[in-house]
């Protein structure tokens, strides 16, 4: 039986998630793993919105940090657990993108850039600055999820950085479902379809406003389950999460494996979260190789690393 582009991608990320510990040289990785994770979720959201509906936003970390901080606030102060405080967090972050995206998804370009940019400066502006609440720029610690204990009780004994390895990458992997589905059905290609030209998408009746901020309320859930995890996982979190710096980090990664591809995006998170521990030996030139590296991909590479690497090995192929 052939395998469809959706199973041969899930199936890859499945083999990828399972086999990957057994090249771990040390407890560490899992750790890095789980980040990597955690951080292609909130990317696999952004190509949702830029790959296949071809929206940009630069304030993407605002919604993250909207579901972290809703992982330490709420058990504290509605007394939910801590799974149901992620569950408060991304609808809190769904309705948040609907009631902002209505307006500013009506602007295009670098104006629609700047208006979501504006949106994630005001979300850090507020951690940072409700100091009583949040705890300011010092941040505050989440409490513990509960699960690992559970498991522990089950006769299932995993470490830290295991138990957080393995519920990532099963989250990362329902994300990618969800995200191929919506691909594959009619609501994706209509998406694709405004992608390539509002008007021709509106000329044939596709509903263009509703679908945009379909696009951008599912991307927000996303970037906000990710927040959560990150918080869980850390058992901490700052406002630095729902910063200016990590919502480019979140589309650099998009942009750097792939924009249009689910797999492509979790590429280019493990790269950009791998790369800077690579090149810790250049000391404090670490930044400047970093960028170094990302401009020579961009300019030789403009499709991402994953989907230049894919064409380049189908060419050898014929």
């Amino acid at each position: 039986m052939k395998l469809t582009s959706k199973s041969a991608t899930l199936l890859v990320l499945v083999v990828l998630v399972a086999l990957s510990p057994a090249l771990f040289p040390s407890g560490y990785y899992y750790r890095v793993g789980a980040l990597i994770f955690v951080n292609a979720i909130a990317v696999t959201g952004i190509v949702i919105l830029t790959g296949y509906a071809g929206q940009i936003s630069l304030g993407h970390a605002g919604f993250a940090g909207i579901g972290a901080y809703a992982c330490a606030l709420a058990p504290v102060h509605l007394g939910l657990h801590p799974a149901l405080a992620l569950v408060l967090g991304a609808a809190i972050s769904a309705l948040l993108a609907f009631l902002v995206g209505r307006p500013i998804l009506r602007l295009k370009g670098y104006y629609l850039g700047v208006a979501t940019l504006g949106f994630g400066i005001l979300v850090s502006m507020v951690l940072n600055n409700e100091r009583q609440l949040t705890g300011g720029p010092d941040g505050m610690e989440v409490p513990e999820l509960g699960l690992r204990g559970l498991l522990e009780n089950a006769g299932l004994d995993l470490t830290n950085g295991q138990f957080w390895y393995w519920l990532s990458g099963i989250v990362l992997i329902g994300a990618a479902w969800l995200a191929l589905n919506l691909y594959n059905s009619p609501t994706g290609r209509a998406l694709r379809a405004l992608h390539g030209s509002e008007v021709a998408a509106r000329t044939v009746g596709v509903d263009v406003a509703r679908l945009k901020l379909q696009a951008f309320v599912i991307s927000a859930v996303y970037a906000s389950v990710s927040g959560s995890l990150l918080a869980l996982q850390n058992k901490f979190i700052t406002p630095d999460v729902a910063g200016f710096l990590h919502s480019i980090e979140m589309v650099t990664m998009a942009v750097l494996g792939g924009v249009g591809s689910a797999l492509g995006a979790i590429f280019g998170a493990a790269v950009l979260t791998l790369l800077p521990q690579v090149l810790t030996v250049f000391a404090e030139y670490e930044q400047l190789v970093l960028g170094l590296v990302m401009m020579l991909v961009m300019i030789f590479l403009p499709q991402g690393l994953l989907p230049s690497i894919l064409r380049k090995v189908r060419g050898k192929d014929e």
